[in-house]
């Protein structure tokens, strides 16, 4: 195992975290240098900042000294490009050699951006297609890539109708010579990829269908009764290869089984070659094939990496995270523990072999899909230089590896949890958790306990547990029940500590070790299954999920019996006149000393709401501060923690309940130091950059309830 030996001095810290002083000893600052590329010379080449997407800066002519005579120096608006059919900013811009690069619209247009003044400098929009129409995922583009060929600087792109631009970093232009032609009217000779065929090509559904006499469609890409595929996250380049990521239809708007696998693949950033393929559902032969029982992984499909990827180049490994198979309800028709879904995997970047994997989670059917990028920084755990590889989950789970050899750096033990009732389907016996850190929210270990459940006053908290005597009270992994279930209890009952980090990934400080993440508690009744017998729903008949909604699954070509989801009021709680029945965690932000695996300290984000605080039953009782709607997005920058408030979660947006600002905090106790105020709500992230000697911070922001729908703001000293 290679370790990796610096020197240092040390100092000694004193923090309070509750109601306990500790001494906690960490290294200054200046003893470790930045462990992986992306951030030199105030640059921000990857979507997270670095290589290992912590969402680090050394930057520090903003400090905390001057913080408050921030200025906004410019907004650039999406909105100018077409209309965000979400009014949601998921892509962080990139810095590179002078220039900002991000991508906007459903169209995924590619933009860079004149970092001084936010003059838009060119744009690239791909030639529309049929396909790009069908995509489910068309405003959900996370960012651009860059690498280099021959000192030129190259912009890859993944559109939402699967295809891989290769564009001039200073003109947009698509390159010459490069990739292959696309016989389609508008596209270019050169420049682009169409990555169907190179998906399909191994795959014995499509393989079928050409020896049926089927015919492959640009236009149209997979044909509908095969199944889609679509891109969310954009490619990351390591070593000279192009890595694609995947999407599909996300599991609550999936109607069928069977779909085509989203093989992650690889191309050479000079020519656009096909250089490898890595098959997310194992073959016959391949390491985790038996995880798929009955022939399952002849039909099943999915397996998105949803999130970015991070990489360390100089172990020549690309690093990434997946979701589940179709159908993330019921796993009756795919037993198994169904490798590799909900799964980190370490990939050699030259050839696509697994070097190593991890799965999160065994036969996922909770949507609890791997929705954050691995966080990759060397600790030092027990005197040994680690080079570690952080996973965060919607779970509130927290997984630590070292990214070399994929050995946990804590244990990590398999738990019994609630077997399904429900006929035909299957659940894993077990499921990981890790030992250490400890969970976001200690609630998931066991549920909604007596511990967690509300007791403002005495007869609240008898009331609560009188609700509750009727349910079954699980942790993480509660499934639903069947509808017409014959058990002493209502219905089962589980919950939640990481909420969905989508939108407020975590980050962190590879000169500290610290990790910051953004969390929030949810306890609910999973909902009941029912047997749907075969047929094939029409999804225009049902309403989305949500209160009293239905999300019809069904597997028109096997049978199997699959379920409708259905979903109570109240986040499938009942409720005391409003009140939920656990105390609320609403918007929590907590360091880690991942160098440790101890929490260092947690506070609550914004305040909680007034109909909470002037609840009648909560008259003269003092409620702990809950945090405020939406949730904490962070970058750690030079000896700060900068930090805003997103308000918007759910899908919901909510108007701000008192001033938007950034924030400049103390790494290390969480303190505010410093507030300026921003135009409109923060959304998803943010990166900063030195451009001309002057230190910006730029800030996705806006929401419906703004006049900055999809916007990016800059800040800097006057």
């Amino acid at each position: 195992m290679r370790v990796r030996c610096r020197t240092f001095r040390m100092r000694a810290l004193v923090l309070c975290f509750g109601f306990v002083s500790a001494v906690l000893i960490v290294p200054p600052e200046s003893a470790f240098a930045q462990g992986l590329p992306g951030t030199e010379n105030g640059e921000w080449r990857y979507l997270g900042g670095d290589a290992g997407h912590t969402r680090h800066s050394a930057l520090d002519q903003i400090n905390a000294g001057n913080f408050e005579d921030l200025e906004v120096r410019w907004v650039w608006r999406s909105d100018n490009f077409g209309p965000n059919i979400d009014y949601f900013s998921r892509s962080t811009p990139i810095y590179v050699d002078g220039m900002l690069y991000t991508v906007t619209t459903p169209r995924r247009q590619v933009v860079a951006i004149d970092p001084a003044t936010g003059e838009t400098l060119w744009t690239f929009r791909e030639p529309e297609t049929t396909r790009r129409r069908r995509s489910p995922r068309q405003a959900y583009g996370k960012g651009a890539a860059y690498g280099e060929v021959d000192g030129r600087g190259v912009i890859y792109i993944t559109t939402p109708a699967f295809f891989l631009w290769a564009l001039d970093a200073k003109t947009g232009r698509p390159l010459e010579n490069w990739g292959a032609p696309v016989s389609l009217e508008g596209f270019s000779e050169g420049g682009v990829l169409d990555l169907i065929p190179n998906l399909v090509e191994d795959w014995g559904p499509w393989q079928n269908h050409v020896a049926g006499g089927g015919t492959y469609d640009p236009d149209y890409g997979i044909p509908r009764e095969l199944g889609m595929v679509t891109s969310s996250a954009p490619p990351i380049v390591v070593n000279g290869v192009v890595v694609v990521l995947v999407g599909h239809q996300p599991s609550y708007g999936q109607t069928r089984i069977e779909n085509v696998p989203g093989d992650i693949m690889g191309f050479d950033t000079k020519t656009g070659e096909f250089l490898w393929k890595f098959h997310v559902i194992p073959r016959p032969g391949e390491f985790g094939h038996e995880t798929w029982e009955n022939d399952a992984w002849r039909w099943s499909g999915d397996m998105s990496s949803w999130a970015p990827a991070s990489a360390d180049p100089e172990l020549g490994l690309v690093y990434l995270v997946t979701n589940a198979s179709t159908v993330q309800t019921y796993a009756g028709h795919r037993p198994g523990h169904n490798l590799f879904g909900g799964s980190v995997l370490a990939l050699d970047v030259q050839t696509g072999e697994r070097r190593w994997h991890f799965q999160i989670h065994h036969s996922d059917q909770w949507n609890y899909d791997l929705p954050t990028p691995p966080i990759l920084m060397d600790l030092t755990v027990d005197g040994e230089r680690i080079p570690a590889l952080i996973q965060n989950t919607k779970q509130g789970l927290v997984f630590a590896f070292n990214r070399e050899t994929g050995e946990p750096i804590w244990p990590i033990e398999e738990r019994p949890v609630i077997q399904t009732e429900v006929p035909g389907n299957y659940t894993s016996p077990t499921q990981p958790y890790p030992t250490r850190p400890e969970p976001l929210d200690p609630i998931v270990l066991n549920g909604l306990t007596d511990e967690f459940v509300i007791d403002y006053t005495p007869a609240l908290k008898q009331q609560a547990l009188e609700i509750l005597s009727d349910y079954r009270i699980g942790g993480l992994y509660v499934p639903p029940l069947p509808v017409n279930h014959n058990n002493d209890f209502t219905n089962n009952v589980g919950c939640q500590g990481g909420g969905n980090v989508i939108p407020h990934p975590p980050v962190g400080d590879p000169n500290t070790g610290i990790m910051y993440a953004s969390h929030s508690r949810n306890c609910r009744a999973p909902g009941f299954m029912e047997p749907t017998n075969g047929v094939d729903f029409d999804r225009t008949d049902f309403a989305m999920p949500g209160p009293g909604g239905a999300t019809p699954n069904s597997t028109p070509t096997t049978g199997t019996t699959v379920a409708a989801w259905l979903i109570g009021g109240g986040g499938g709680l009942p409720t005391i006149d409003g009140l939920r029945l656990f105390k609320p965690m609403s918007n929590q932000l907590s360091a880690f000393q991942m160098n440790t695996g101890e929490r260092l300290w947690s506070l609550p984000v914004g305040e909680t709401p007034e109909r909470i605080r002037n609840h009648p039953l909560l008259a003269g009782v003092e409620v702990p501060n809950s945090g405020g709607a939406g949730w904490s997005i962070q970058m750690v920058m030079g000896d700060l923690l900068v930090q805003t408030r997103a308000l918007s979660q759910g899908g919901v947006q909510y108007a701000p309940d008192g001033p938007v600002e950034l924030h400049a905090r103390d790494k290390f106790t969480g303190e505010v130091l410093g507030s300026v105020e921003l135009p409109a709500p923060g959304q998803y992230g943010m990166m900063t950059y030195m451009h001309q000697d002057k230190h910006y911070i730029v800030v996705q922001i806006g929401s419906i309830r703004t006049d900055f729908p999809g916007s990016l703001v800059a800040l800097a000293l006057p």
